[in-house]
C-alpha cells in the first residue's frame, strides 16, 4: 500500500502545483466571498445621497460625505496592505516549499544511487565469498 502512495506522490508535478497555488487561493477566496452570508445584501456605496438629484447639497453635507469617503478609503487601503502582506508571505512560503521539495528529490536520487551501489557491493562480496569458500 505504501508503494502505491509513493508512486502517486512521485507523479505529481510539485513545482507546477506550487506555482499555481496563489491562483487557486484567489479563486477560493472569491468563492468564499461570493457565498458568504450577508455579502449579497451589501451596498457597495454606503454613502448614499440624502438630497434629490436636482437639488444642490449643502456644504456641511458635502463635508460629511467627504469625511465618510476618506474613512472608507483609509479602511480599504489598510485592507489592501494586509492582503498584499499575506500574498507576499504566501509567495515566500511557496518558494521555500518548492526548494524543500527539490532538495528532497535530489536527496532521494542520491539515496537511491547509494542503495543500488550498496546492493551491488553486497552481491559482489557474496559472490566473492561463495567462490573462495571451500
Amino acid at each position: 500500500m505504501a508503494i502505491s502512495w509513493l508512486a502517486a506522490l512521485k507523479v505529481v508535478p510539485w513545482g507546477k502545483v506550487m506555482e499555481h497555488a496563489p491562483q487557486v487561493l484567489d479563486k477560493a477566496r472569491g468563492l468564499i466571498d461570493k457565498h458568504r452570508p450577508g455579502a449579497a445584501g451589501v451596498d457597495p456605496s454606503p454613502v448614499a445621497p440624502s438630497v434629490e438629484p436636482g437639488e444642490v447639497p449643502s456644504l456641511g453635507e458635502l463635508k460629511n460625505r467627504c469625511l465618510a469617503l476618506q474613512a472608507q478609503c483609509e479602511q480599504l487601503r489598510q485592507t489592501q496592505q494586509q492582503m498584499a502582506q499575506t500574498m507576499t508571505d504566501l509567495a515566500e512560503q511557496n518558494a521555500s516549499l518548492i526548494g524543500a521539495v527539490n532538495r528532497m528529490q535530489s536527496r532521494t536520487r542520491v539515496l537511491s544511487v547509494c542503495t543500488g551501489l550498496s546492493l551491488l557491493a553486497s552481491a559482489g562480496l557474496a559472490l566473492w565469498l561463495a567462490r573462495s569458500w571451500p
